[in-house]
């Protein structure tokens, strides 16, 4: 497992290029923490989509991601990153997307796939700073 403290993810953020942004939305929950973090960091707008695949120890609770709560939030015209901590399978990625297909979004992911990838040299599993 590959530690990683909140000083090196604040670090690898002021090395990206990251788009343009109006708007962050966290994929919930562990989308939470980064997104915050990357809200911050472009000084755009934070919203959270709750949606879930896995549980605490990484299994599957659903047999694909599922929207908890559908966002009803009115985006036209806003340049969106939607973050995740993790993106492996892809799968709980393009859920959300489809809750936010035809607006300008762009992907970003601590690590695995995405238009943007924080650690893409990382395969291993991560000790993210905000998880006990």
């Amino acid at each position: 497992m590959v530690p990683l403290s909140f000083r090196e993810i604040t670090e690898r953020l002021k090395q990206m290029q990251l788009p343009e942004t109006d708007v962050v939305i966290g994929i919930g929950s562990g989308g939470i923490p980064p997104a915050t973090m990357v809200a911050y960091h472009l000084n755009a707008e934070l919203l959270v989509m709750v949606l879930n695949y896995r549980d605490e120890q990484n299994t599957p609770r659903y047999e694909e991601p599922k929207v908890l709560a559908k966002p009803e939030w009115n985006l036209e015209g806003k340049r969106i990153l939607l973050v995740d901590d993790v993106s492996v399978s892809g799968k709980t990625m393009q859920a959300a997307l489809e809750q936010l297909k035809g607006m300008n979004v762009k992907t970003l992911a601590m690590k695995g796939k995405a238009d943007f990838v924080l650690f893409p040299e990382i395969q291993d599993c991560v000790k993210w700073p905000w998880k006990l």
